[in-house]
């Protein structure tokens, strides 16, 4: 059967199908009676690269006075209506790459050229007969059947037989209009983002006027007064809804299922629908999704409720539309992607070869605006080589989503004009070997990993701690830099009721968070509460063992760790480190805190740590 995968509406997220595949394989080996050993994924790595000369692209940007000056805050939000009519139209398109199996390396320069593309334009006809198109409601239609109809002799001599095998997962133009609108940073971007007046440029930072301050502001009074501080369900509509305590109700709900008291425990739960909604205020939607947990961790269901979450399909259009949605709201992801970019550019700033492994790489949403910002360095850029690591897919392609991902960057440099490669390798991480990185003499190394690493098991799993072992594997790489993000929390306490309260700690600030900066009615909001929060409750209330795959801990926890894997911790960067706080204060929700401890930079929500980062290198062995 002929598998074209033109767009992203039927990609399933990378992350899950993983982990519900071992949960199902687990349940069956158990029914059996036999030990259940989890696959151990040991495909080659598969890489590409190419070379392509910075000086077209350098030209454009000679009146940059410095490189310093430029900070890529990645994650800008623009206007839809106009970002549509402001568009790259053949220089974005993605390189095509017939697979044929063998798992070798392939080229991305000789499948694709944004020059070529320019040169067979028509001036001003052309771009008369592209804005056309644009306005057209079938304009997405045409431009694939015009692309393959300018591939014919591909098709019809084995085209059809390369998707066969394996299909190239190549994106449309409209999404990756839509990954620009979220990743890249407009004042660099001048080709795509023609009217200035759309975003406010203060000190070589933009952020865009569309959103609209006072929004956040008229949300945060509608949550200060919705339920007194988020203490329970106020009255609403009049007398119609009974006054509850949700929290307590959770609560009591928890110790009931932990004794094992089902009679109790399910009056509660009854007592907890009643109140709860995915459509109220913050207190009902965490209640809604905490009964849900509760109650599969009551019936034995747990595991297999979490696979039927992880094996949901998630585009991954609608995931990158969520994550604009938390990025608009917060600037946790933007604090912690512009910190470790910032530092990365200082760091190579001389130097002629980088070279990023990034554990957790998922989609690369971190990437775009670095490489954007690469590419205006004064003498060229650097070549970028990105080793894109992340846990296996089930099936014959457990590398799919990353080397996805490694296309999608490669049309990023090739759009930039950086000299590009990519690795991809899908396996687990404390299995991987120092020949599978591809490391090189005289290359600025980096290690990069933010939040991910609680997903890796730890010593209450088995004997040997994955967990150690990747930092251990970190060490022997030796990176001239390791950047590690956390997320602070101890829900991973082995004690149900100690980790049951941490984690409705940790979600409680989560949703007030959404509660204050993003409308009850948006779409994307409910959609993020469903299926990133709503799902990591359900594993970490409802799973045990092995199933259990969100094991946060403290960032104090994660500095003992470091220590012990013989790590020394970098001092922050002053200079970053101010700015970021500034625009923290000026342009978002004032509840919103970044901090300092010890060498850790803190991201938190009225007074809460919710995430840290800090930069390591190894000790030097004597």
């Amino acid at each position: 059967m002929l598998m074209e995968e033109d767009d992203l509406e039927n990609k399933p997220c990378m992350f899950q199908e993983c982990l519900a595949l071992q949960a199902t394989e687990k349940s069956f080996y158990d029914a059996l009676g036999n030990e259940y050993t989890p696959p151990n994924s040991n495909q080659s790595p598969l890489a590409f690269d190419f070379d392509h000369s910075p000086g077209s692209t350098k030209e454009s940007f000679d009146s940059v006075d410095s490189f310093d000056n430029f900070f890529d805050v990645s994650n800008w939000l623009l206007d839809r209506d106009f970002y549509s009519e402001n568009t790259f139209e053949e220089s974005i398109l993605p390189p095509t790459v017939p697979s044929n199996g063998s798992g070798e390396g392939y080229s991305v320069e000789s499948h694709f050229s944004p020059l070529k593309a320019l040169e067979s334009s028509n001036g001003s006809a052309g771009e008369e007969d592209e804005n056309k198109r644009e306005k057209s409601p079938n304009r997405s239609r045409e431009k694939k059947t015009r692309d393959r109809e300018d591939d014919g002799g591909d098709f019809a001599d084995g085209g059809r037989g390369n998707k066969q095998l394996a299909s190239s997962a190549q994106e449309s133009d409209d999404q990756f209009e839509m990954y620009d609108k979220v990743l890249l940073c407009p004042p660099l971007n001048p080709n795509s983002h023609r009217d200035s007046s759309l975003f406010l440029v203060r000190d070589h930072y933009a952020f865009p006027n569309g959103v609209d301050r006072k929004l956040r502001q008229n949300q945060n009074e509608q949550s200060k007064g919705s339920n007194g501080g988020g203490r329970g369900n106020a009255e609403k509509e009049g007398n119609e809804k009974e006054v509850v305590d949700l929290m307590n109700l959770l609560s009591q709900c928890a110790q009931a299922v932990s004794s094992a008291d089902h009679k109790n425990a399910y009056y509660l739960l009854n007592q907890i629908k009643q109140h709860s909604s995915p459509y109220g205020d913050e207190v009902e939607r965490l209640a809604h999704y905490f009964g849900n947990a509760l109650e599969a961790r009551l019936a034995g269901t747990g595991a297999a409720l979490y696979a039927a979450l992880a094996t949901k399909r998630i585009s991954t259009a609608d995931i990158l539309r969520g994550y604009e949605v938390h990025v608009k709201a917060c600037p946790f992801n933007w604090l912690s992607n512009g910190y470790a970019n910032r530092s990365i550019r200082t760091l190579v700033q001389d130097s002629q070869r980088l070279h990023i492994i990034d554990f957790g790489i998922l989609y690369g949403f971190q990437w775009p605006c670095l490489i954007q910002n690469l590419s205006m360095r004064p003498g060229g850029p650097p070549r970028v080589q990105i080793t894109g690591i992340d846990f296996p897919q089930p099936g014959f392609r457990p590398s799919e989503r990353v080397e996805e991902t490694g296309r999608r960057l490669a049309t990023y440099c090739e759009r930039f004009g950086v000299p590009f490669q990519f690795n991809a390798i899908a396996k687990k991480w404390d299995n991987i070997n120092l020949d599978d990185l591809k490391i090189e003499r005289d290359e600025v190394l980096v290690v990069n990993c933010l939040y991910r690493l609680r997903n890796v098991p730890d010593e209450m799993v088995g004997e040997n701690c994955p967990r150690d072992g990747v930092l251990n594997l970190v060490r022997r790489i030796n990176p001239d830099m390791f950047i590690h993000g956390v997320l602070n929390g101890a829900s991973n306490a082995p004690f149900f009721i100690s980790r049951f309260r941490e984690t409705i700690r940790i979600a409680s600030s989560l949703f007030d968070m959404f509660e204050a900066t993003v409308p009850r009615e948006d779409e994307g909001r409910r959609m993020y509460e469903k299926e990133v929060w709503g799902r990591d409750i359900m594993n970490v209330i409802a799973c045990e063992d092995t199933e259990r795959v969100e094991r946060p801990e403290t960032y104090k926890q994660w500095q003992i760790r470091n220590v012990r894997a013989r790590f020394r911790q970098l001092p922050l960067n002053r200079e970053i480190l101010t700015e970021l706080k500034g625009i923290v204060k000026v342009h978002y929700n004032k509840n919103f805190t970044v901090e300092e401890d010890g060498k850790w930079m803190l991201q938190g929500w009225k007074g809460r740590i919710m995430f840290a980062l800090s930069c390591w290198k190894p000790i030097k062995e004597s």
